[in-house]
């Protein structure tokens, strides 16, 4: 584990960060239980399901995730100026104070009005949490560990969901005991200001990210920032922290050098920067047409359609967001060893198949009495979390955070949010009409779009495992001024000559020999990484 946590500051660092994911996807997801408690229909005057009405609840209950996405969109592109002009710990907090005030206002609807606005409030705060969290956990780590520490995210977004299907599922009781009371759905969705909360007290600790100290300038304040996020043990000298700062350095030179002012379209100026805002646009759009937020949010109205009644929707939506948790460990411990492209890979394969399977089994035994068919479409749908959370949670958040230079990195992952966040309209919006109208059909929707998506990841994804956020340049086709991965042996004196001057400007001076390895030392090091 020492490779991948340099030390215990820098994972606090990632994990408090992580707060934040929680509340994101606690506040994406907590629709589900919130339209699986009965009290919610009754206070805001809308029809339950199977009752005369519901047509328009459908309606409404799809314009409440359409507005929450749309908050999210429209705060992912927000957020890539408030990270680029105020920094990135800045926008996490101004989003954490959003989210707050979103969550209250949930809570304490009176009518469908209110509570469609609060949504897009709460939606506000998730789209800017969610967009700067990811791109923050990547430029605190190192290189050899920004797969690990990234999916932090992923893992804390399991928790995330798994909050809000429990204390839904809790929640839940309070109905079935006969009462109508509205802390039923009231609570759960106050809750989401918790983690909001929690990350707001610990801010005040974390530190800025030190791309973003060097684009202002502030270069003595992000060595200091670097050095302690990327201190080790076995390197007494920081080399190979003062290393990684020398790449941040010269490579931002020599961006400048060819963008001398950064526009708020660069994303779209240049050739390399176009194909990576395809690629990240493409990433999270075409995931979010696999069908996965249908089933976190409307999960409850699926397991009732294939005859789970009472709590057992409630339950299994519950048991379906927990088993995330394995898969997104799984992700943390050996995406750095075998690679962000295989892994989208497998996961989208994976789901093709289960899609299919999921289809056919809900055509033949939808609306039909037999037991065991309706629990192979079930089965079938505790597959797909398996595929999702293992191969793609993740993995998606950690490579849109990665392909991008420093100077766009904000407008990069703006770009494949509004791509996340267009595919969850789309899909939220016509989720519960769909269901109710073409049922089975729906899935016919999924299949061919996630099928395409695996050949959109095949042709133009190239791989970024275990190189340094600056090295990435060169799998875009554009210079990197001085490698950090696999540098040959005139670069490492170039680093080792640069270093040993910093050092006795400081007057801590650095033995040269400790810092150049011999030419058959450094090719077969770099080898055994590859």
């Amino acid at each position: 584990m020492g490779k991948l946590i340099p030390n215990t500051f820098n994972l606090i660092v990632v994990i408090a960060a992580a707060l934040g994911s929680t509340c994101c996807s606690y506040g994406m997801s907590v629709i589900s239980s919130t339209i699986g408690q009965p009290s919610f229909y009754l206070d805001l005057n809308m029809a339950p399901h199977g009752e005369p009405g519901y047509a328009h609840t459908a309606q409404l209950i799809g314009a409440m995730n359409g507005v929450n996405s749309a908050g999210s969109a429209l705060a992912a592109i927000f957020t890539s100026w408030t990270a680029t002009k105020y920094g990135r710990l800045r926008s996490i907090q101004l989003g954490c104070i959003i989210s707050v005030v979103g969550a209250a206002l949930c809570a304490g609807s009176v009518d469908i009005t209110m509570f469609l606005i609060a949504r897009f409030i709460a939606g506000w705060g998730v789209g800017m949490l969610i967009t700067i969290i990811p791109m923050y956990q990547a430029e605190v780590s190192t290189p050899e560990s920004r797969g690990f520490m990234v999916s932090m995210h992923g893992i804390m977004f399991a928790m995330g969901y798994s909050l809000s299907a429990w204390i839904g599922f809790g929640c839940y009781f309070v109905s079935a005991s006969g009462s109508n009371s509205s802390f039923a759905w009231r609570f759960p969705l106050a809750f989401q200001a918790a983690p909001a909360l929690l990350l707001l007290a610990f801010s005040p600790w974390l530190p800025f990210s030190p791309r973003w100290l060097l684009s202002q300038g502030r270069l003595e304040e992000a060595r200091s920032v670097l050095r302690r996020l990327h201190h080790r043990a076995e390197d007494a000298h920081e080399i190979q922290a003062n290393k990684e700062f020398y790449q941040m350095r010269k490579q931002l030179e020599l961006d400048r050098q060819i963008t001398t002012h950064t526009t708020w379209y660069e994303i779209f100026a240049t050739g390399p920067n176009r194909r990576r805002a395809y690629v990240g646009f493409s990433l999270m759009f075409g995931n979010q047409l696999t069908g996965v937020l249908i089933i976190a949010n409307y999960g409850v109205i699926l397991y009732a359609s294939l005859g789970m009644a009472k709590f057992m929707p409630l339950l299994l939506s519950a048991l379906w967001v927990t088993l995330s948790f394995p898969g997104n460990i799984f992700t943390a411990l050996f995406i750095d060893r075998i690679g962000r492209r295989l892994f989208l890979l497998i996961g989208l394969a994976g789901l093709t198949i289960t899609l299919i399977f999921e289809c056919a089994m809900q055509a033949r035994y939808l609306g039909t009495s037999n037991s065991a068919g309706q629990k192979a479409a079930v089965y079938f749908i505790f597959q797909f979390i398996f595929f999702w959370s293992t191969f793609i949670d993740a993995s998606q958040y950690l490579y849109l955070a990665e392909i991008f230079p420093t100077h766009v990195r904000s407008q990069g992952m703006a770009v494949g949010m509004f791509g996340l966040y267009s595919g969850a309209i789309i899909l939220l919006c016509a989720g519960p009409i769909a269901l109710d109208k073409i049922t089975w059909k729906f899935f016919l929707v999924l299949i061919i779009p996630t099928f395409m998506h695996f050949w959109n990841v095949f042709f133009f994804f190239p791989e970024t495992k275990q190189r340094s956020l600056e090295d990435i340049n060169a799998a875009f086709g554009e210079q990197v001024a001085v490698h950090y991965y696999g540098a040959t042996a005139e670069e490492e004196a170039q680093y080792a000559k640069a270093i040993a001057a910093e050092e006795r400007e400081a007057g801590e001076p650095v033995d040269l020999g400790s810092m150049v390895k011999p030419e058959k030392e450094i090719t077969a090091h770099h080898v055994e990484k590859v």
